[in-house]
């Protein structure tokens, strides 16, 4: 039987100060937390692998903004930074205790508006293994069908309220499009504008075709990965041609290869598009090694990030 470590929870005071391992198995988040009221808060999910953080400080950057979009308290690296390295600690340590060889985790830091009745915001972090599903999809490949996401916005609007760039907890929306997709025979969804790609429900778009690769320019309305950040600096650095620019579903049928790519599930491609079939390429292990190749590099030179 496979090896399945304990749920792991620090609660991170969010002003700064204590950081404590939390039972699991006790209650952390309240009824009138803004969190389960109203799913108002932040999160960011990290890749773990072999004991190191994937990429911290582009979640990083990318949480602190996201806290400030929203007007949460400002996340204070070094603490954030402690827990998590402790947590992983704790997430080796079980499966070097089991005598098993740890497998791909995930790391989801969540900090929230609060309780209505304290005003005092809430924050935490968990690790857990990743689904069998994305283990699936990252070698098998997803069939996926397009759909607009129910809004537009227009980057010249008068709306600065609205958190585009924020990574919210507020993902019903997203969840009840998947669902969708799943009982209608697909894996994901690509959200479109017309004919215009934007981006996977949970996931950014790349196109692959030559030494080019593309990911939509999106006008305002995506949110920055930071995993096709990761890809693009590295890519480049390797002679590839990378560019943000407005990409057709036509572009996608004339790529190479389509990829959906993310924090965790790393790289799945895509296989078809409402039931057209892509071929696959003929590198398509050079293209995943790629992606990969990409995460470890930002992890191996980001000291901060290492575990000692």
């Amino acid at each position: 039987m496979a090896f399945t470590p304990a749920p792991i929870i620090y609660a991170i005071e969010p002003f700064g100060g204590s950081i404590r391992d939390h039972n699991p198995n006790l209650p952390l988040v309240y009824a009138d937390d803004a969190a389960v009221t109203r799913g108002d808060g932040i999160f960011e999910t990290l890749l773990v692998r072999g004991g190191e953080l994937s990429n911290f400080d582009r979640h990083f950057e990318r949480f602190y903004a996201s806290a400030q979009l929203l007007d949460l308290p400002l996340p204070i690296k070094a603490d954030w930074q402690r827990a998590s390295n402790q947590a992983v600690q704790v997430w080796l340590e079980q499966w070097a205790n089991a005598g098993a060889e740890p497998i791909d985790g995930a790391l989801k830091w969540t900090l929230t508006r609060g309780r209505e009745s304290t005003q005092i915001p809430s924050a935490w972090l968990s690790v857990h293994t990743i689904s069998p599903t994305q283990l699936h999809q990252r070698e098998h490949g997803v069939a996926v069908m397009t759909s607009p996401k129910g809004y537009h916005i227009d980057q010249h609007a008068q709306t600065p309220w609205l958190t585009v760039g924020a990574k919210t907890l507020n993902y019903a929306a997203t969840m009840a499009a998947l669902r969708w997709a799943k009982t209608h025979g697909f894996d994901d969804v690509l959200y479109t504008d017309g004919d215009t790609v934007l981006e996977g429900a949970t996931s950014t778009l790349i196109s692959v075709k030559g030494t080019k690769i593309r990911t939509p320019l999106g006008n305002g309305q995506l949110l920055t990965g930071t995993t096709q950040q990761a890809l693009f600096e590295h890519a480049s650095s390797l002679g590839w041609r990378c560019k943000q620019k407005d990409l057709t579903l036509e572009d996608l049928f004339r790529a190479d290869s389509v990829w959906l790519i993310s924090s965790v599930r790393i790289a799945a491609r895509i296989t078809s598009i409402d039931g057209t079939k892509l071929p696959t390429p003929e590198n398509e292990s050079e293209i995943r090694e790629l992606i990969e190749q990409s995460l470890k590099v930002k992890s191996l030179a980001n000291d901060a990030a290492k575990l000692s």
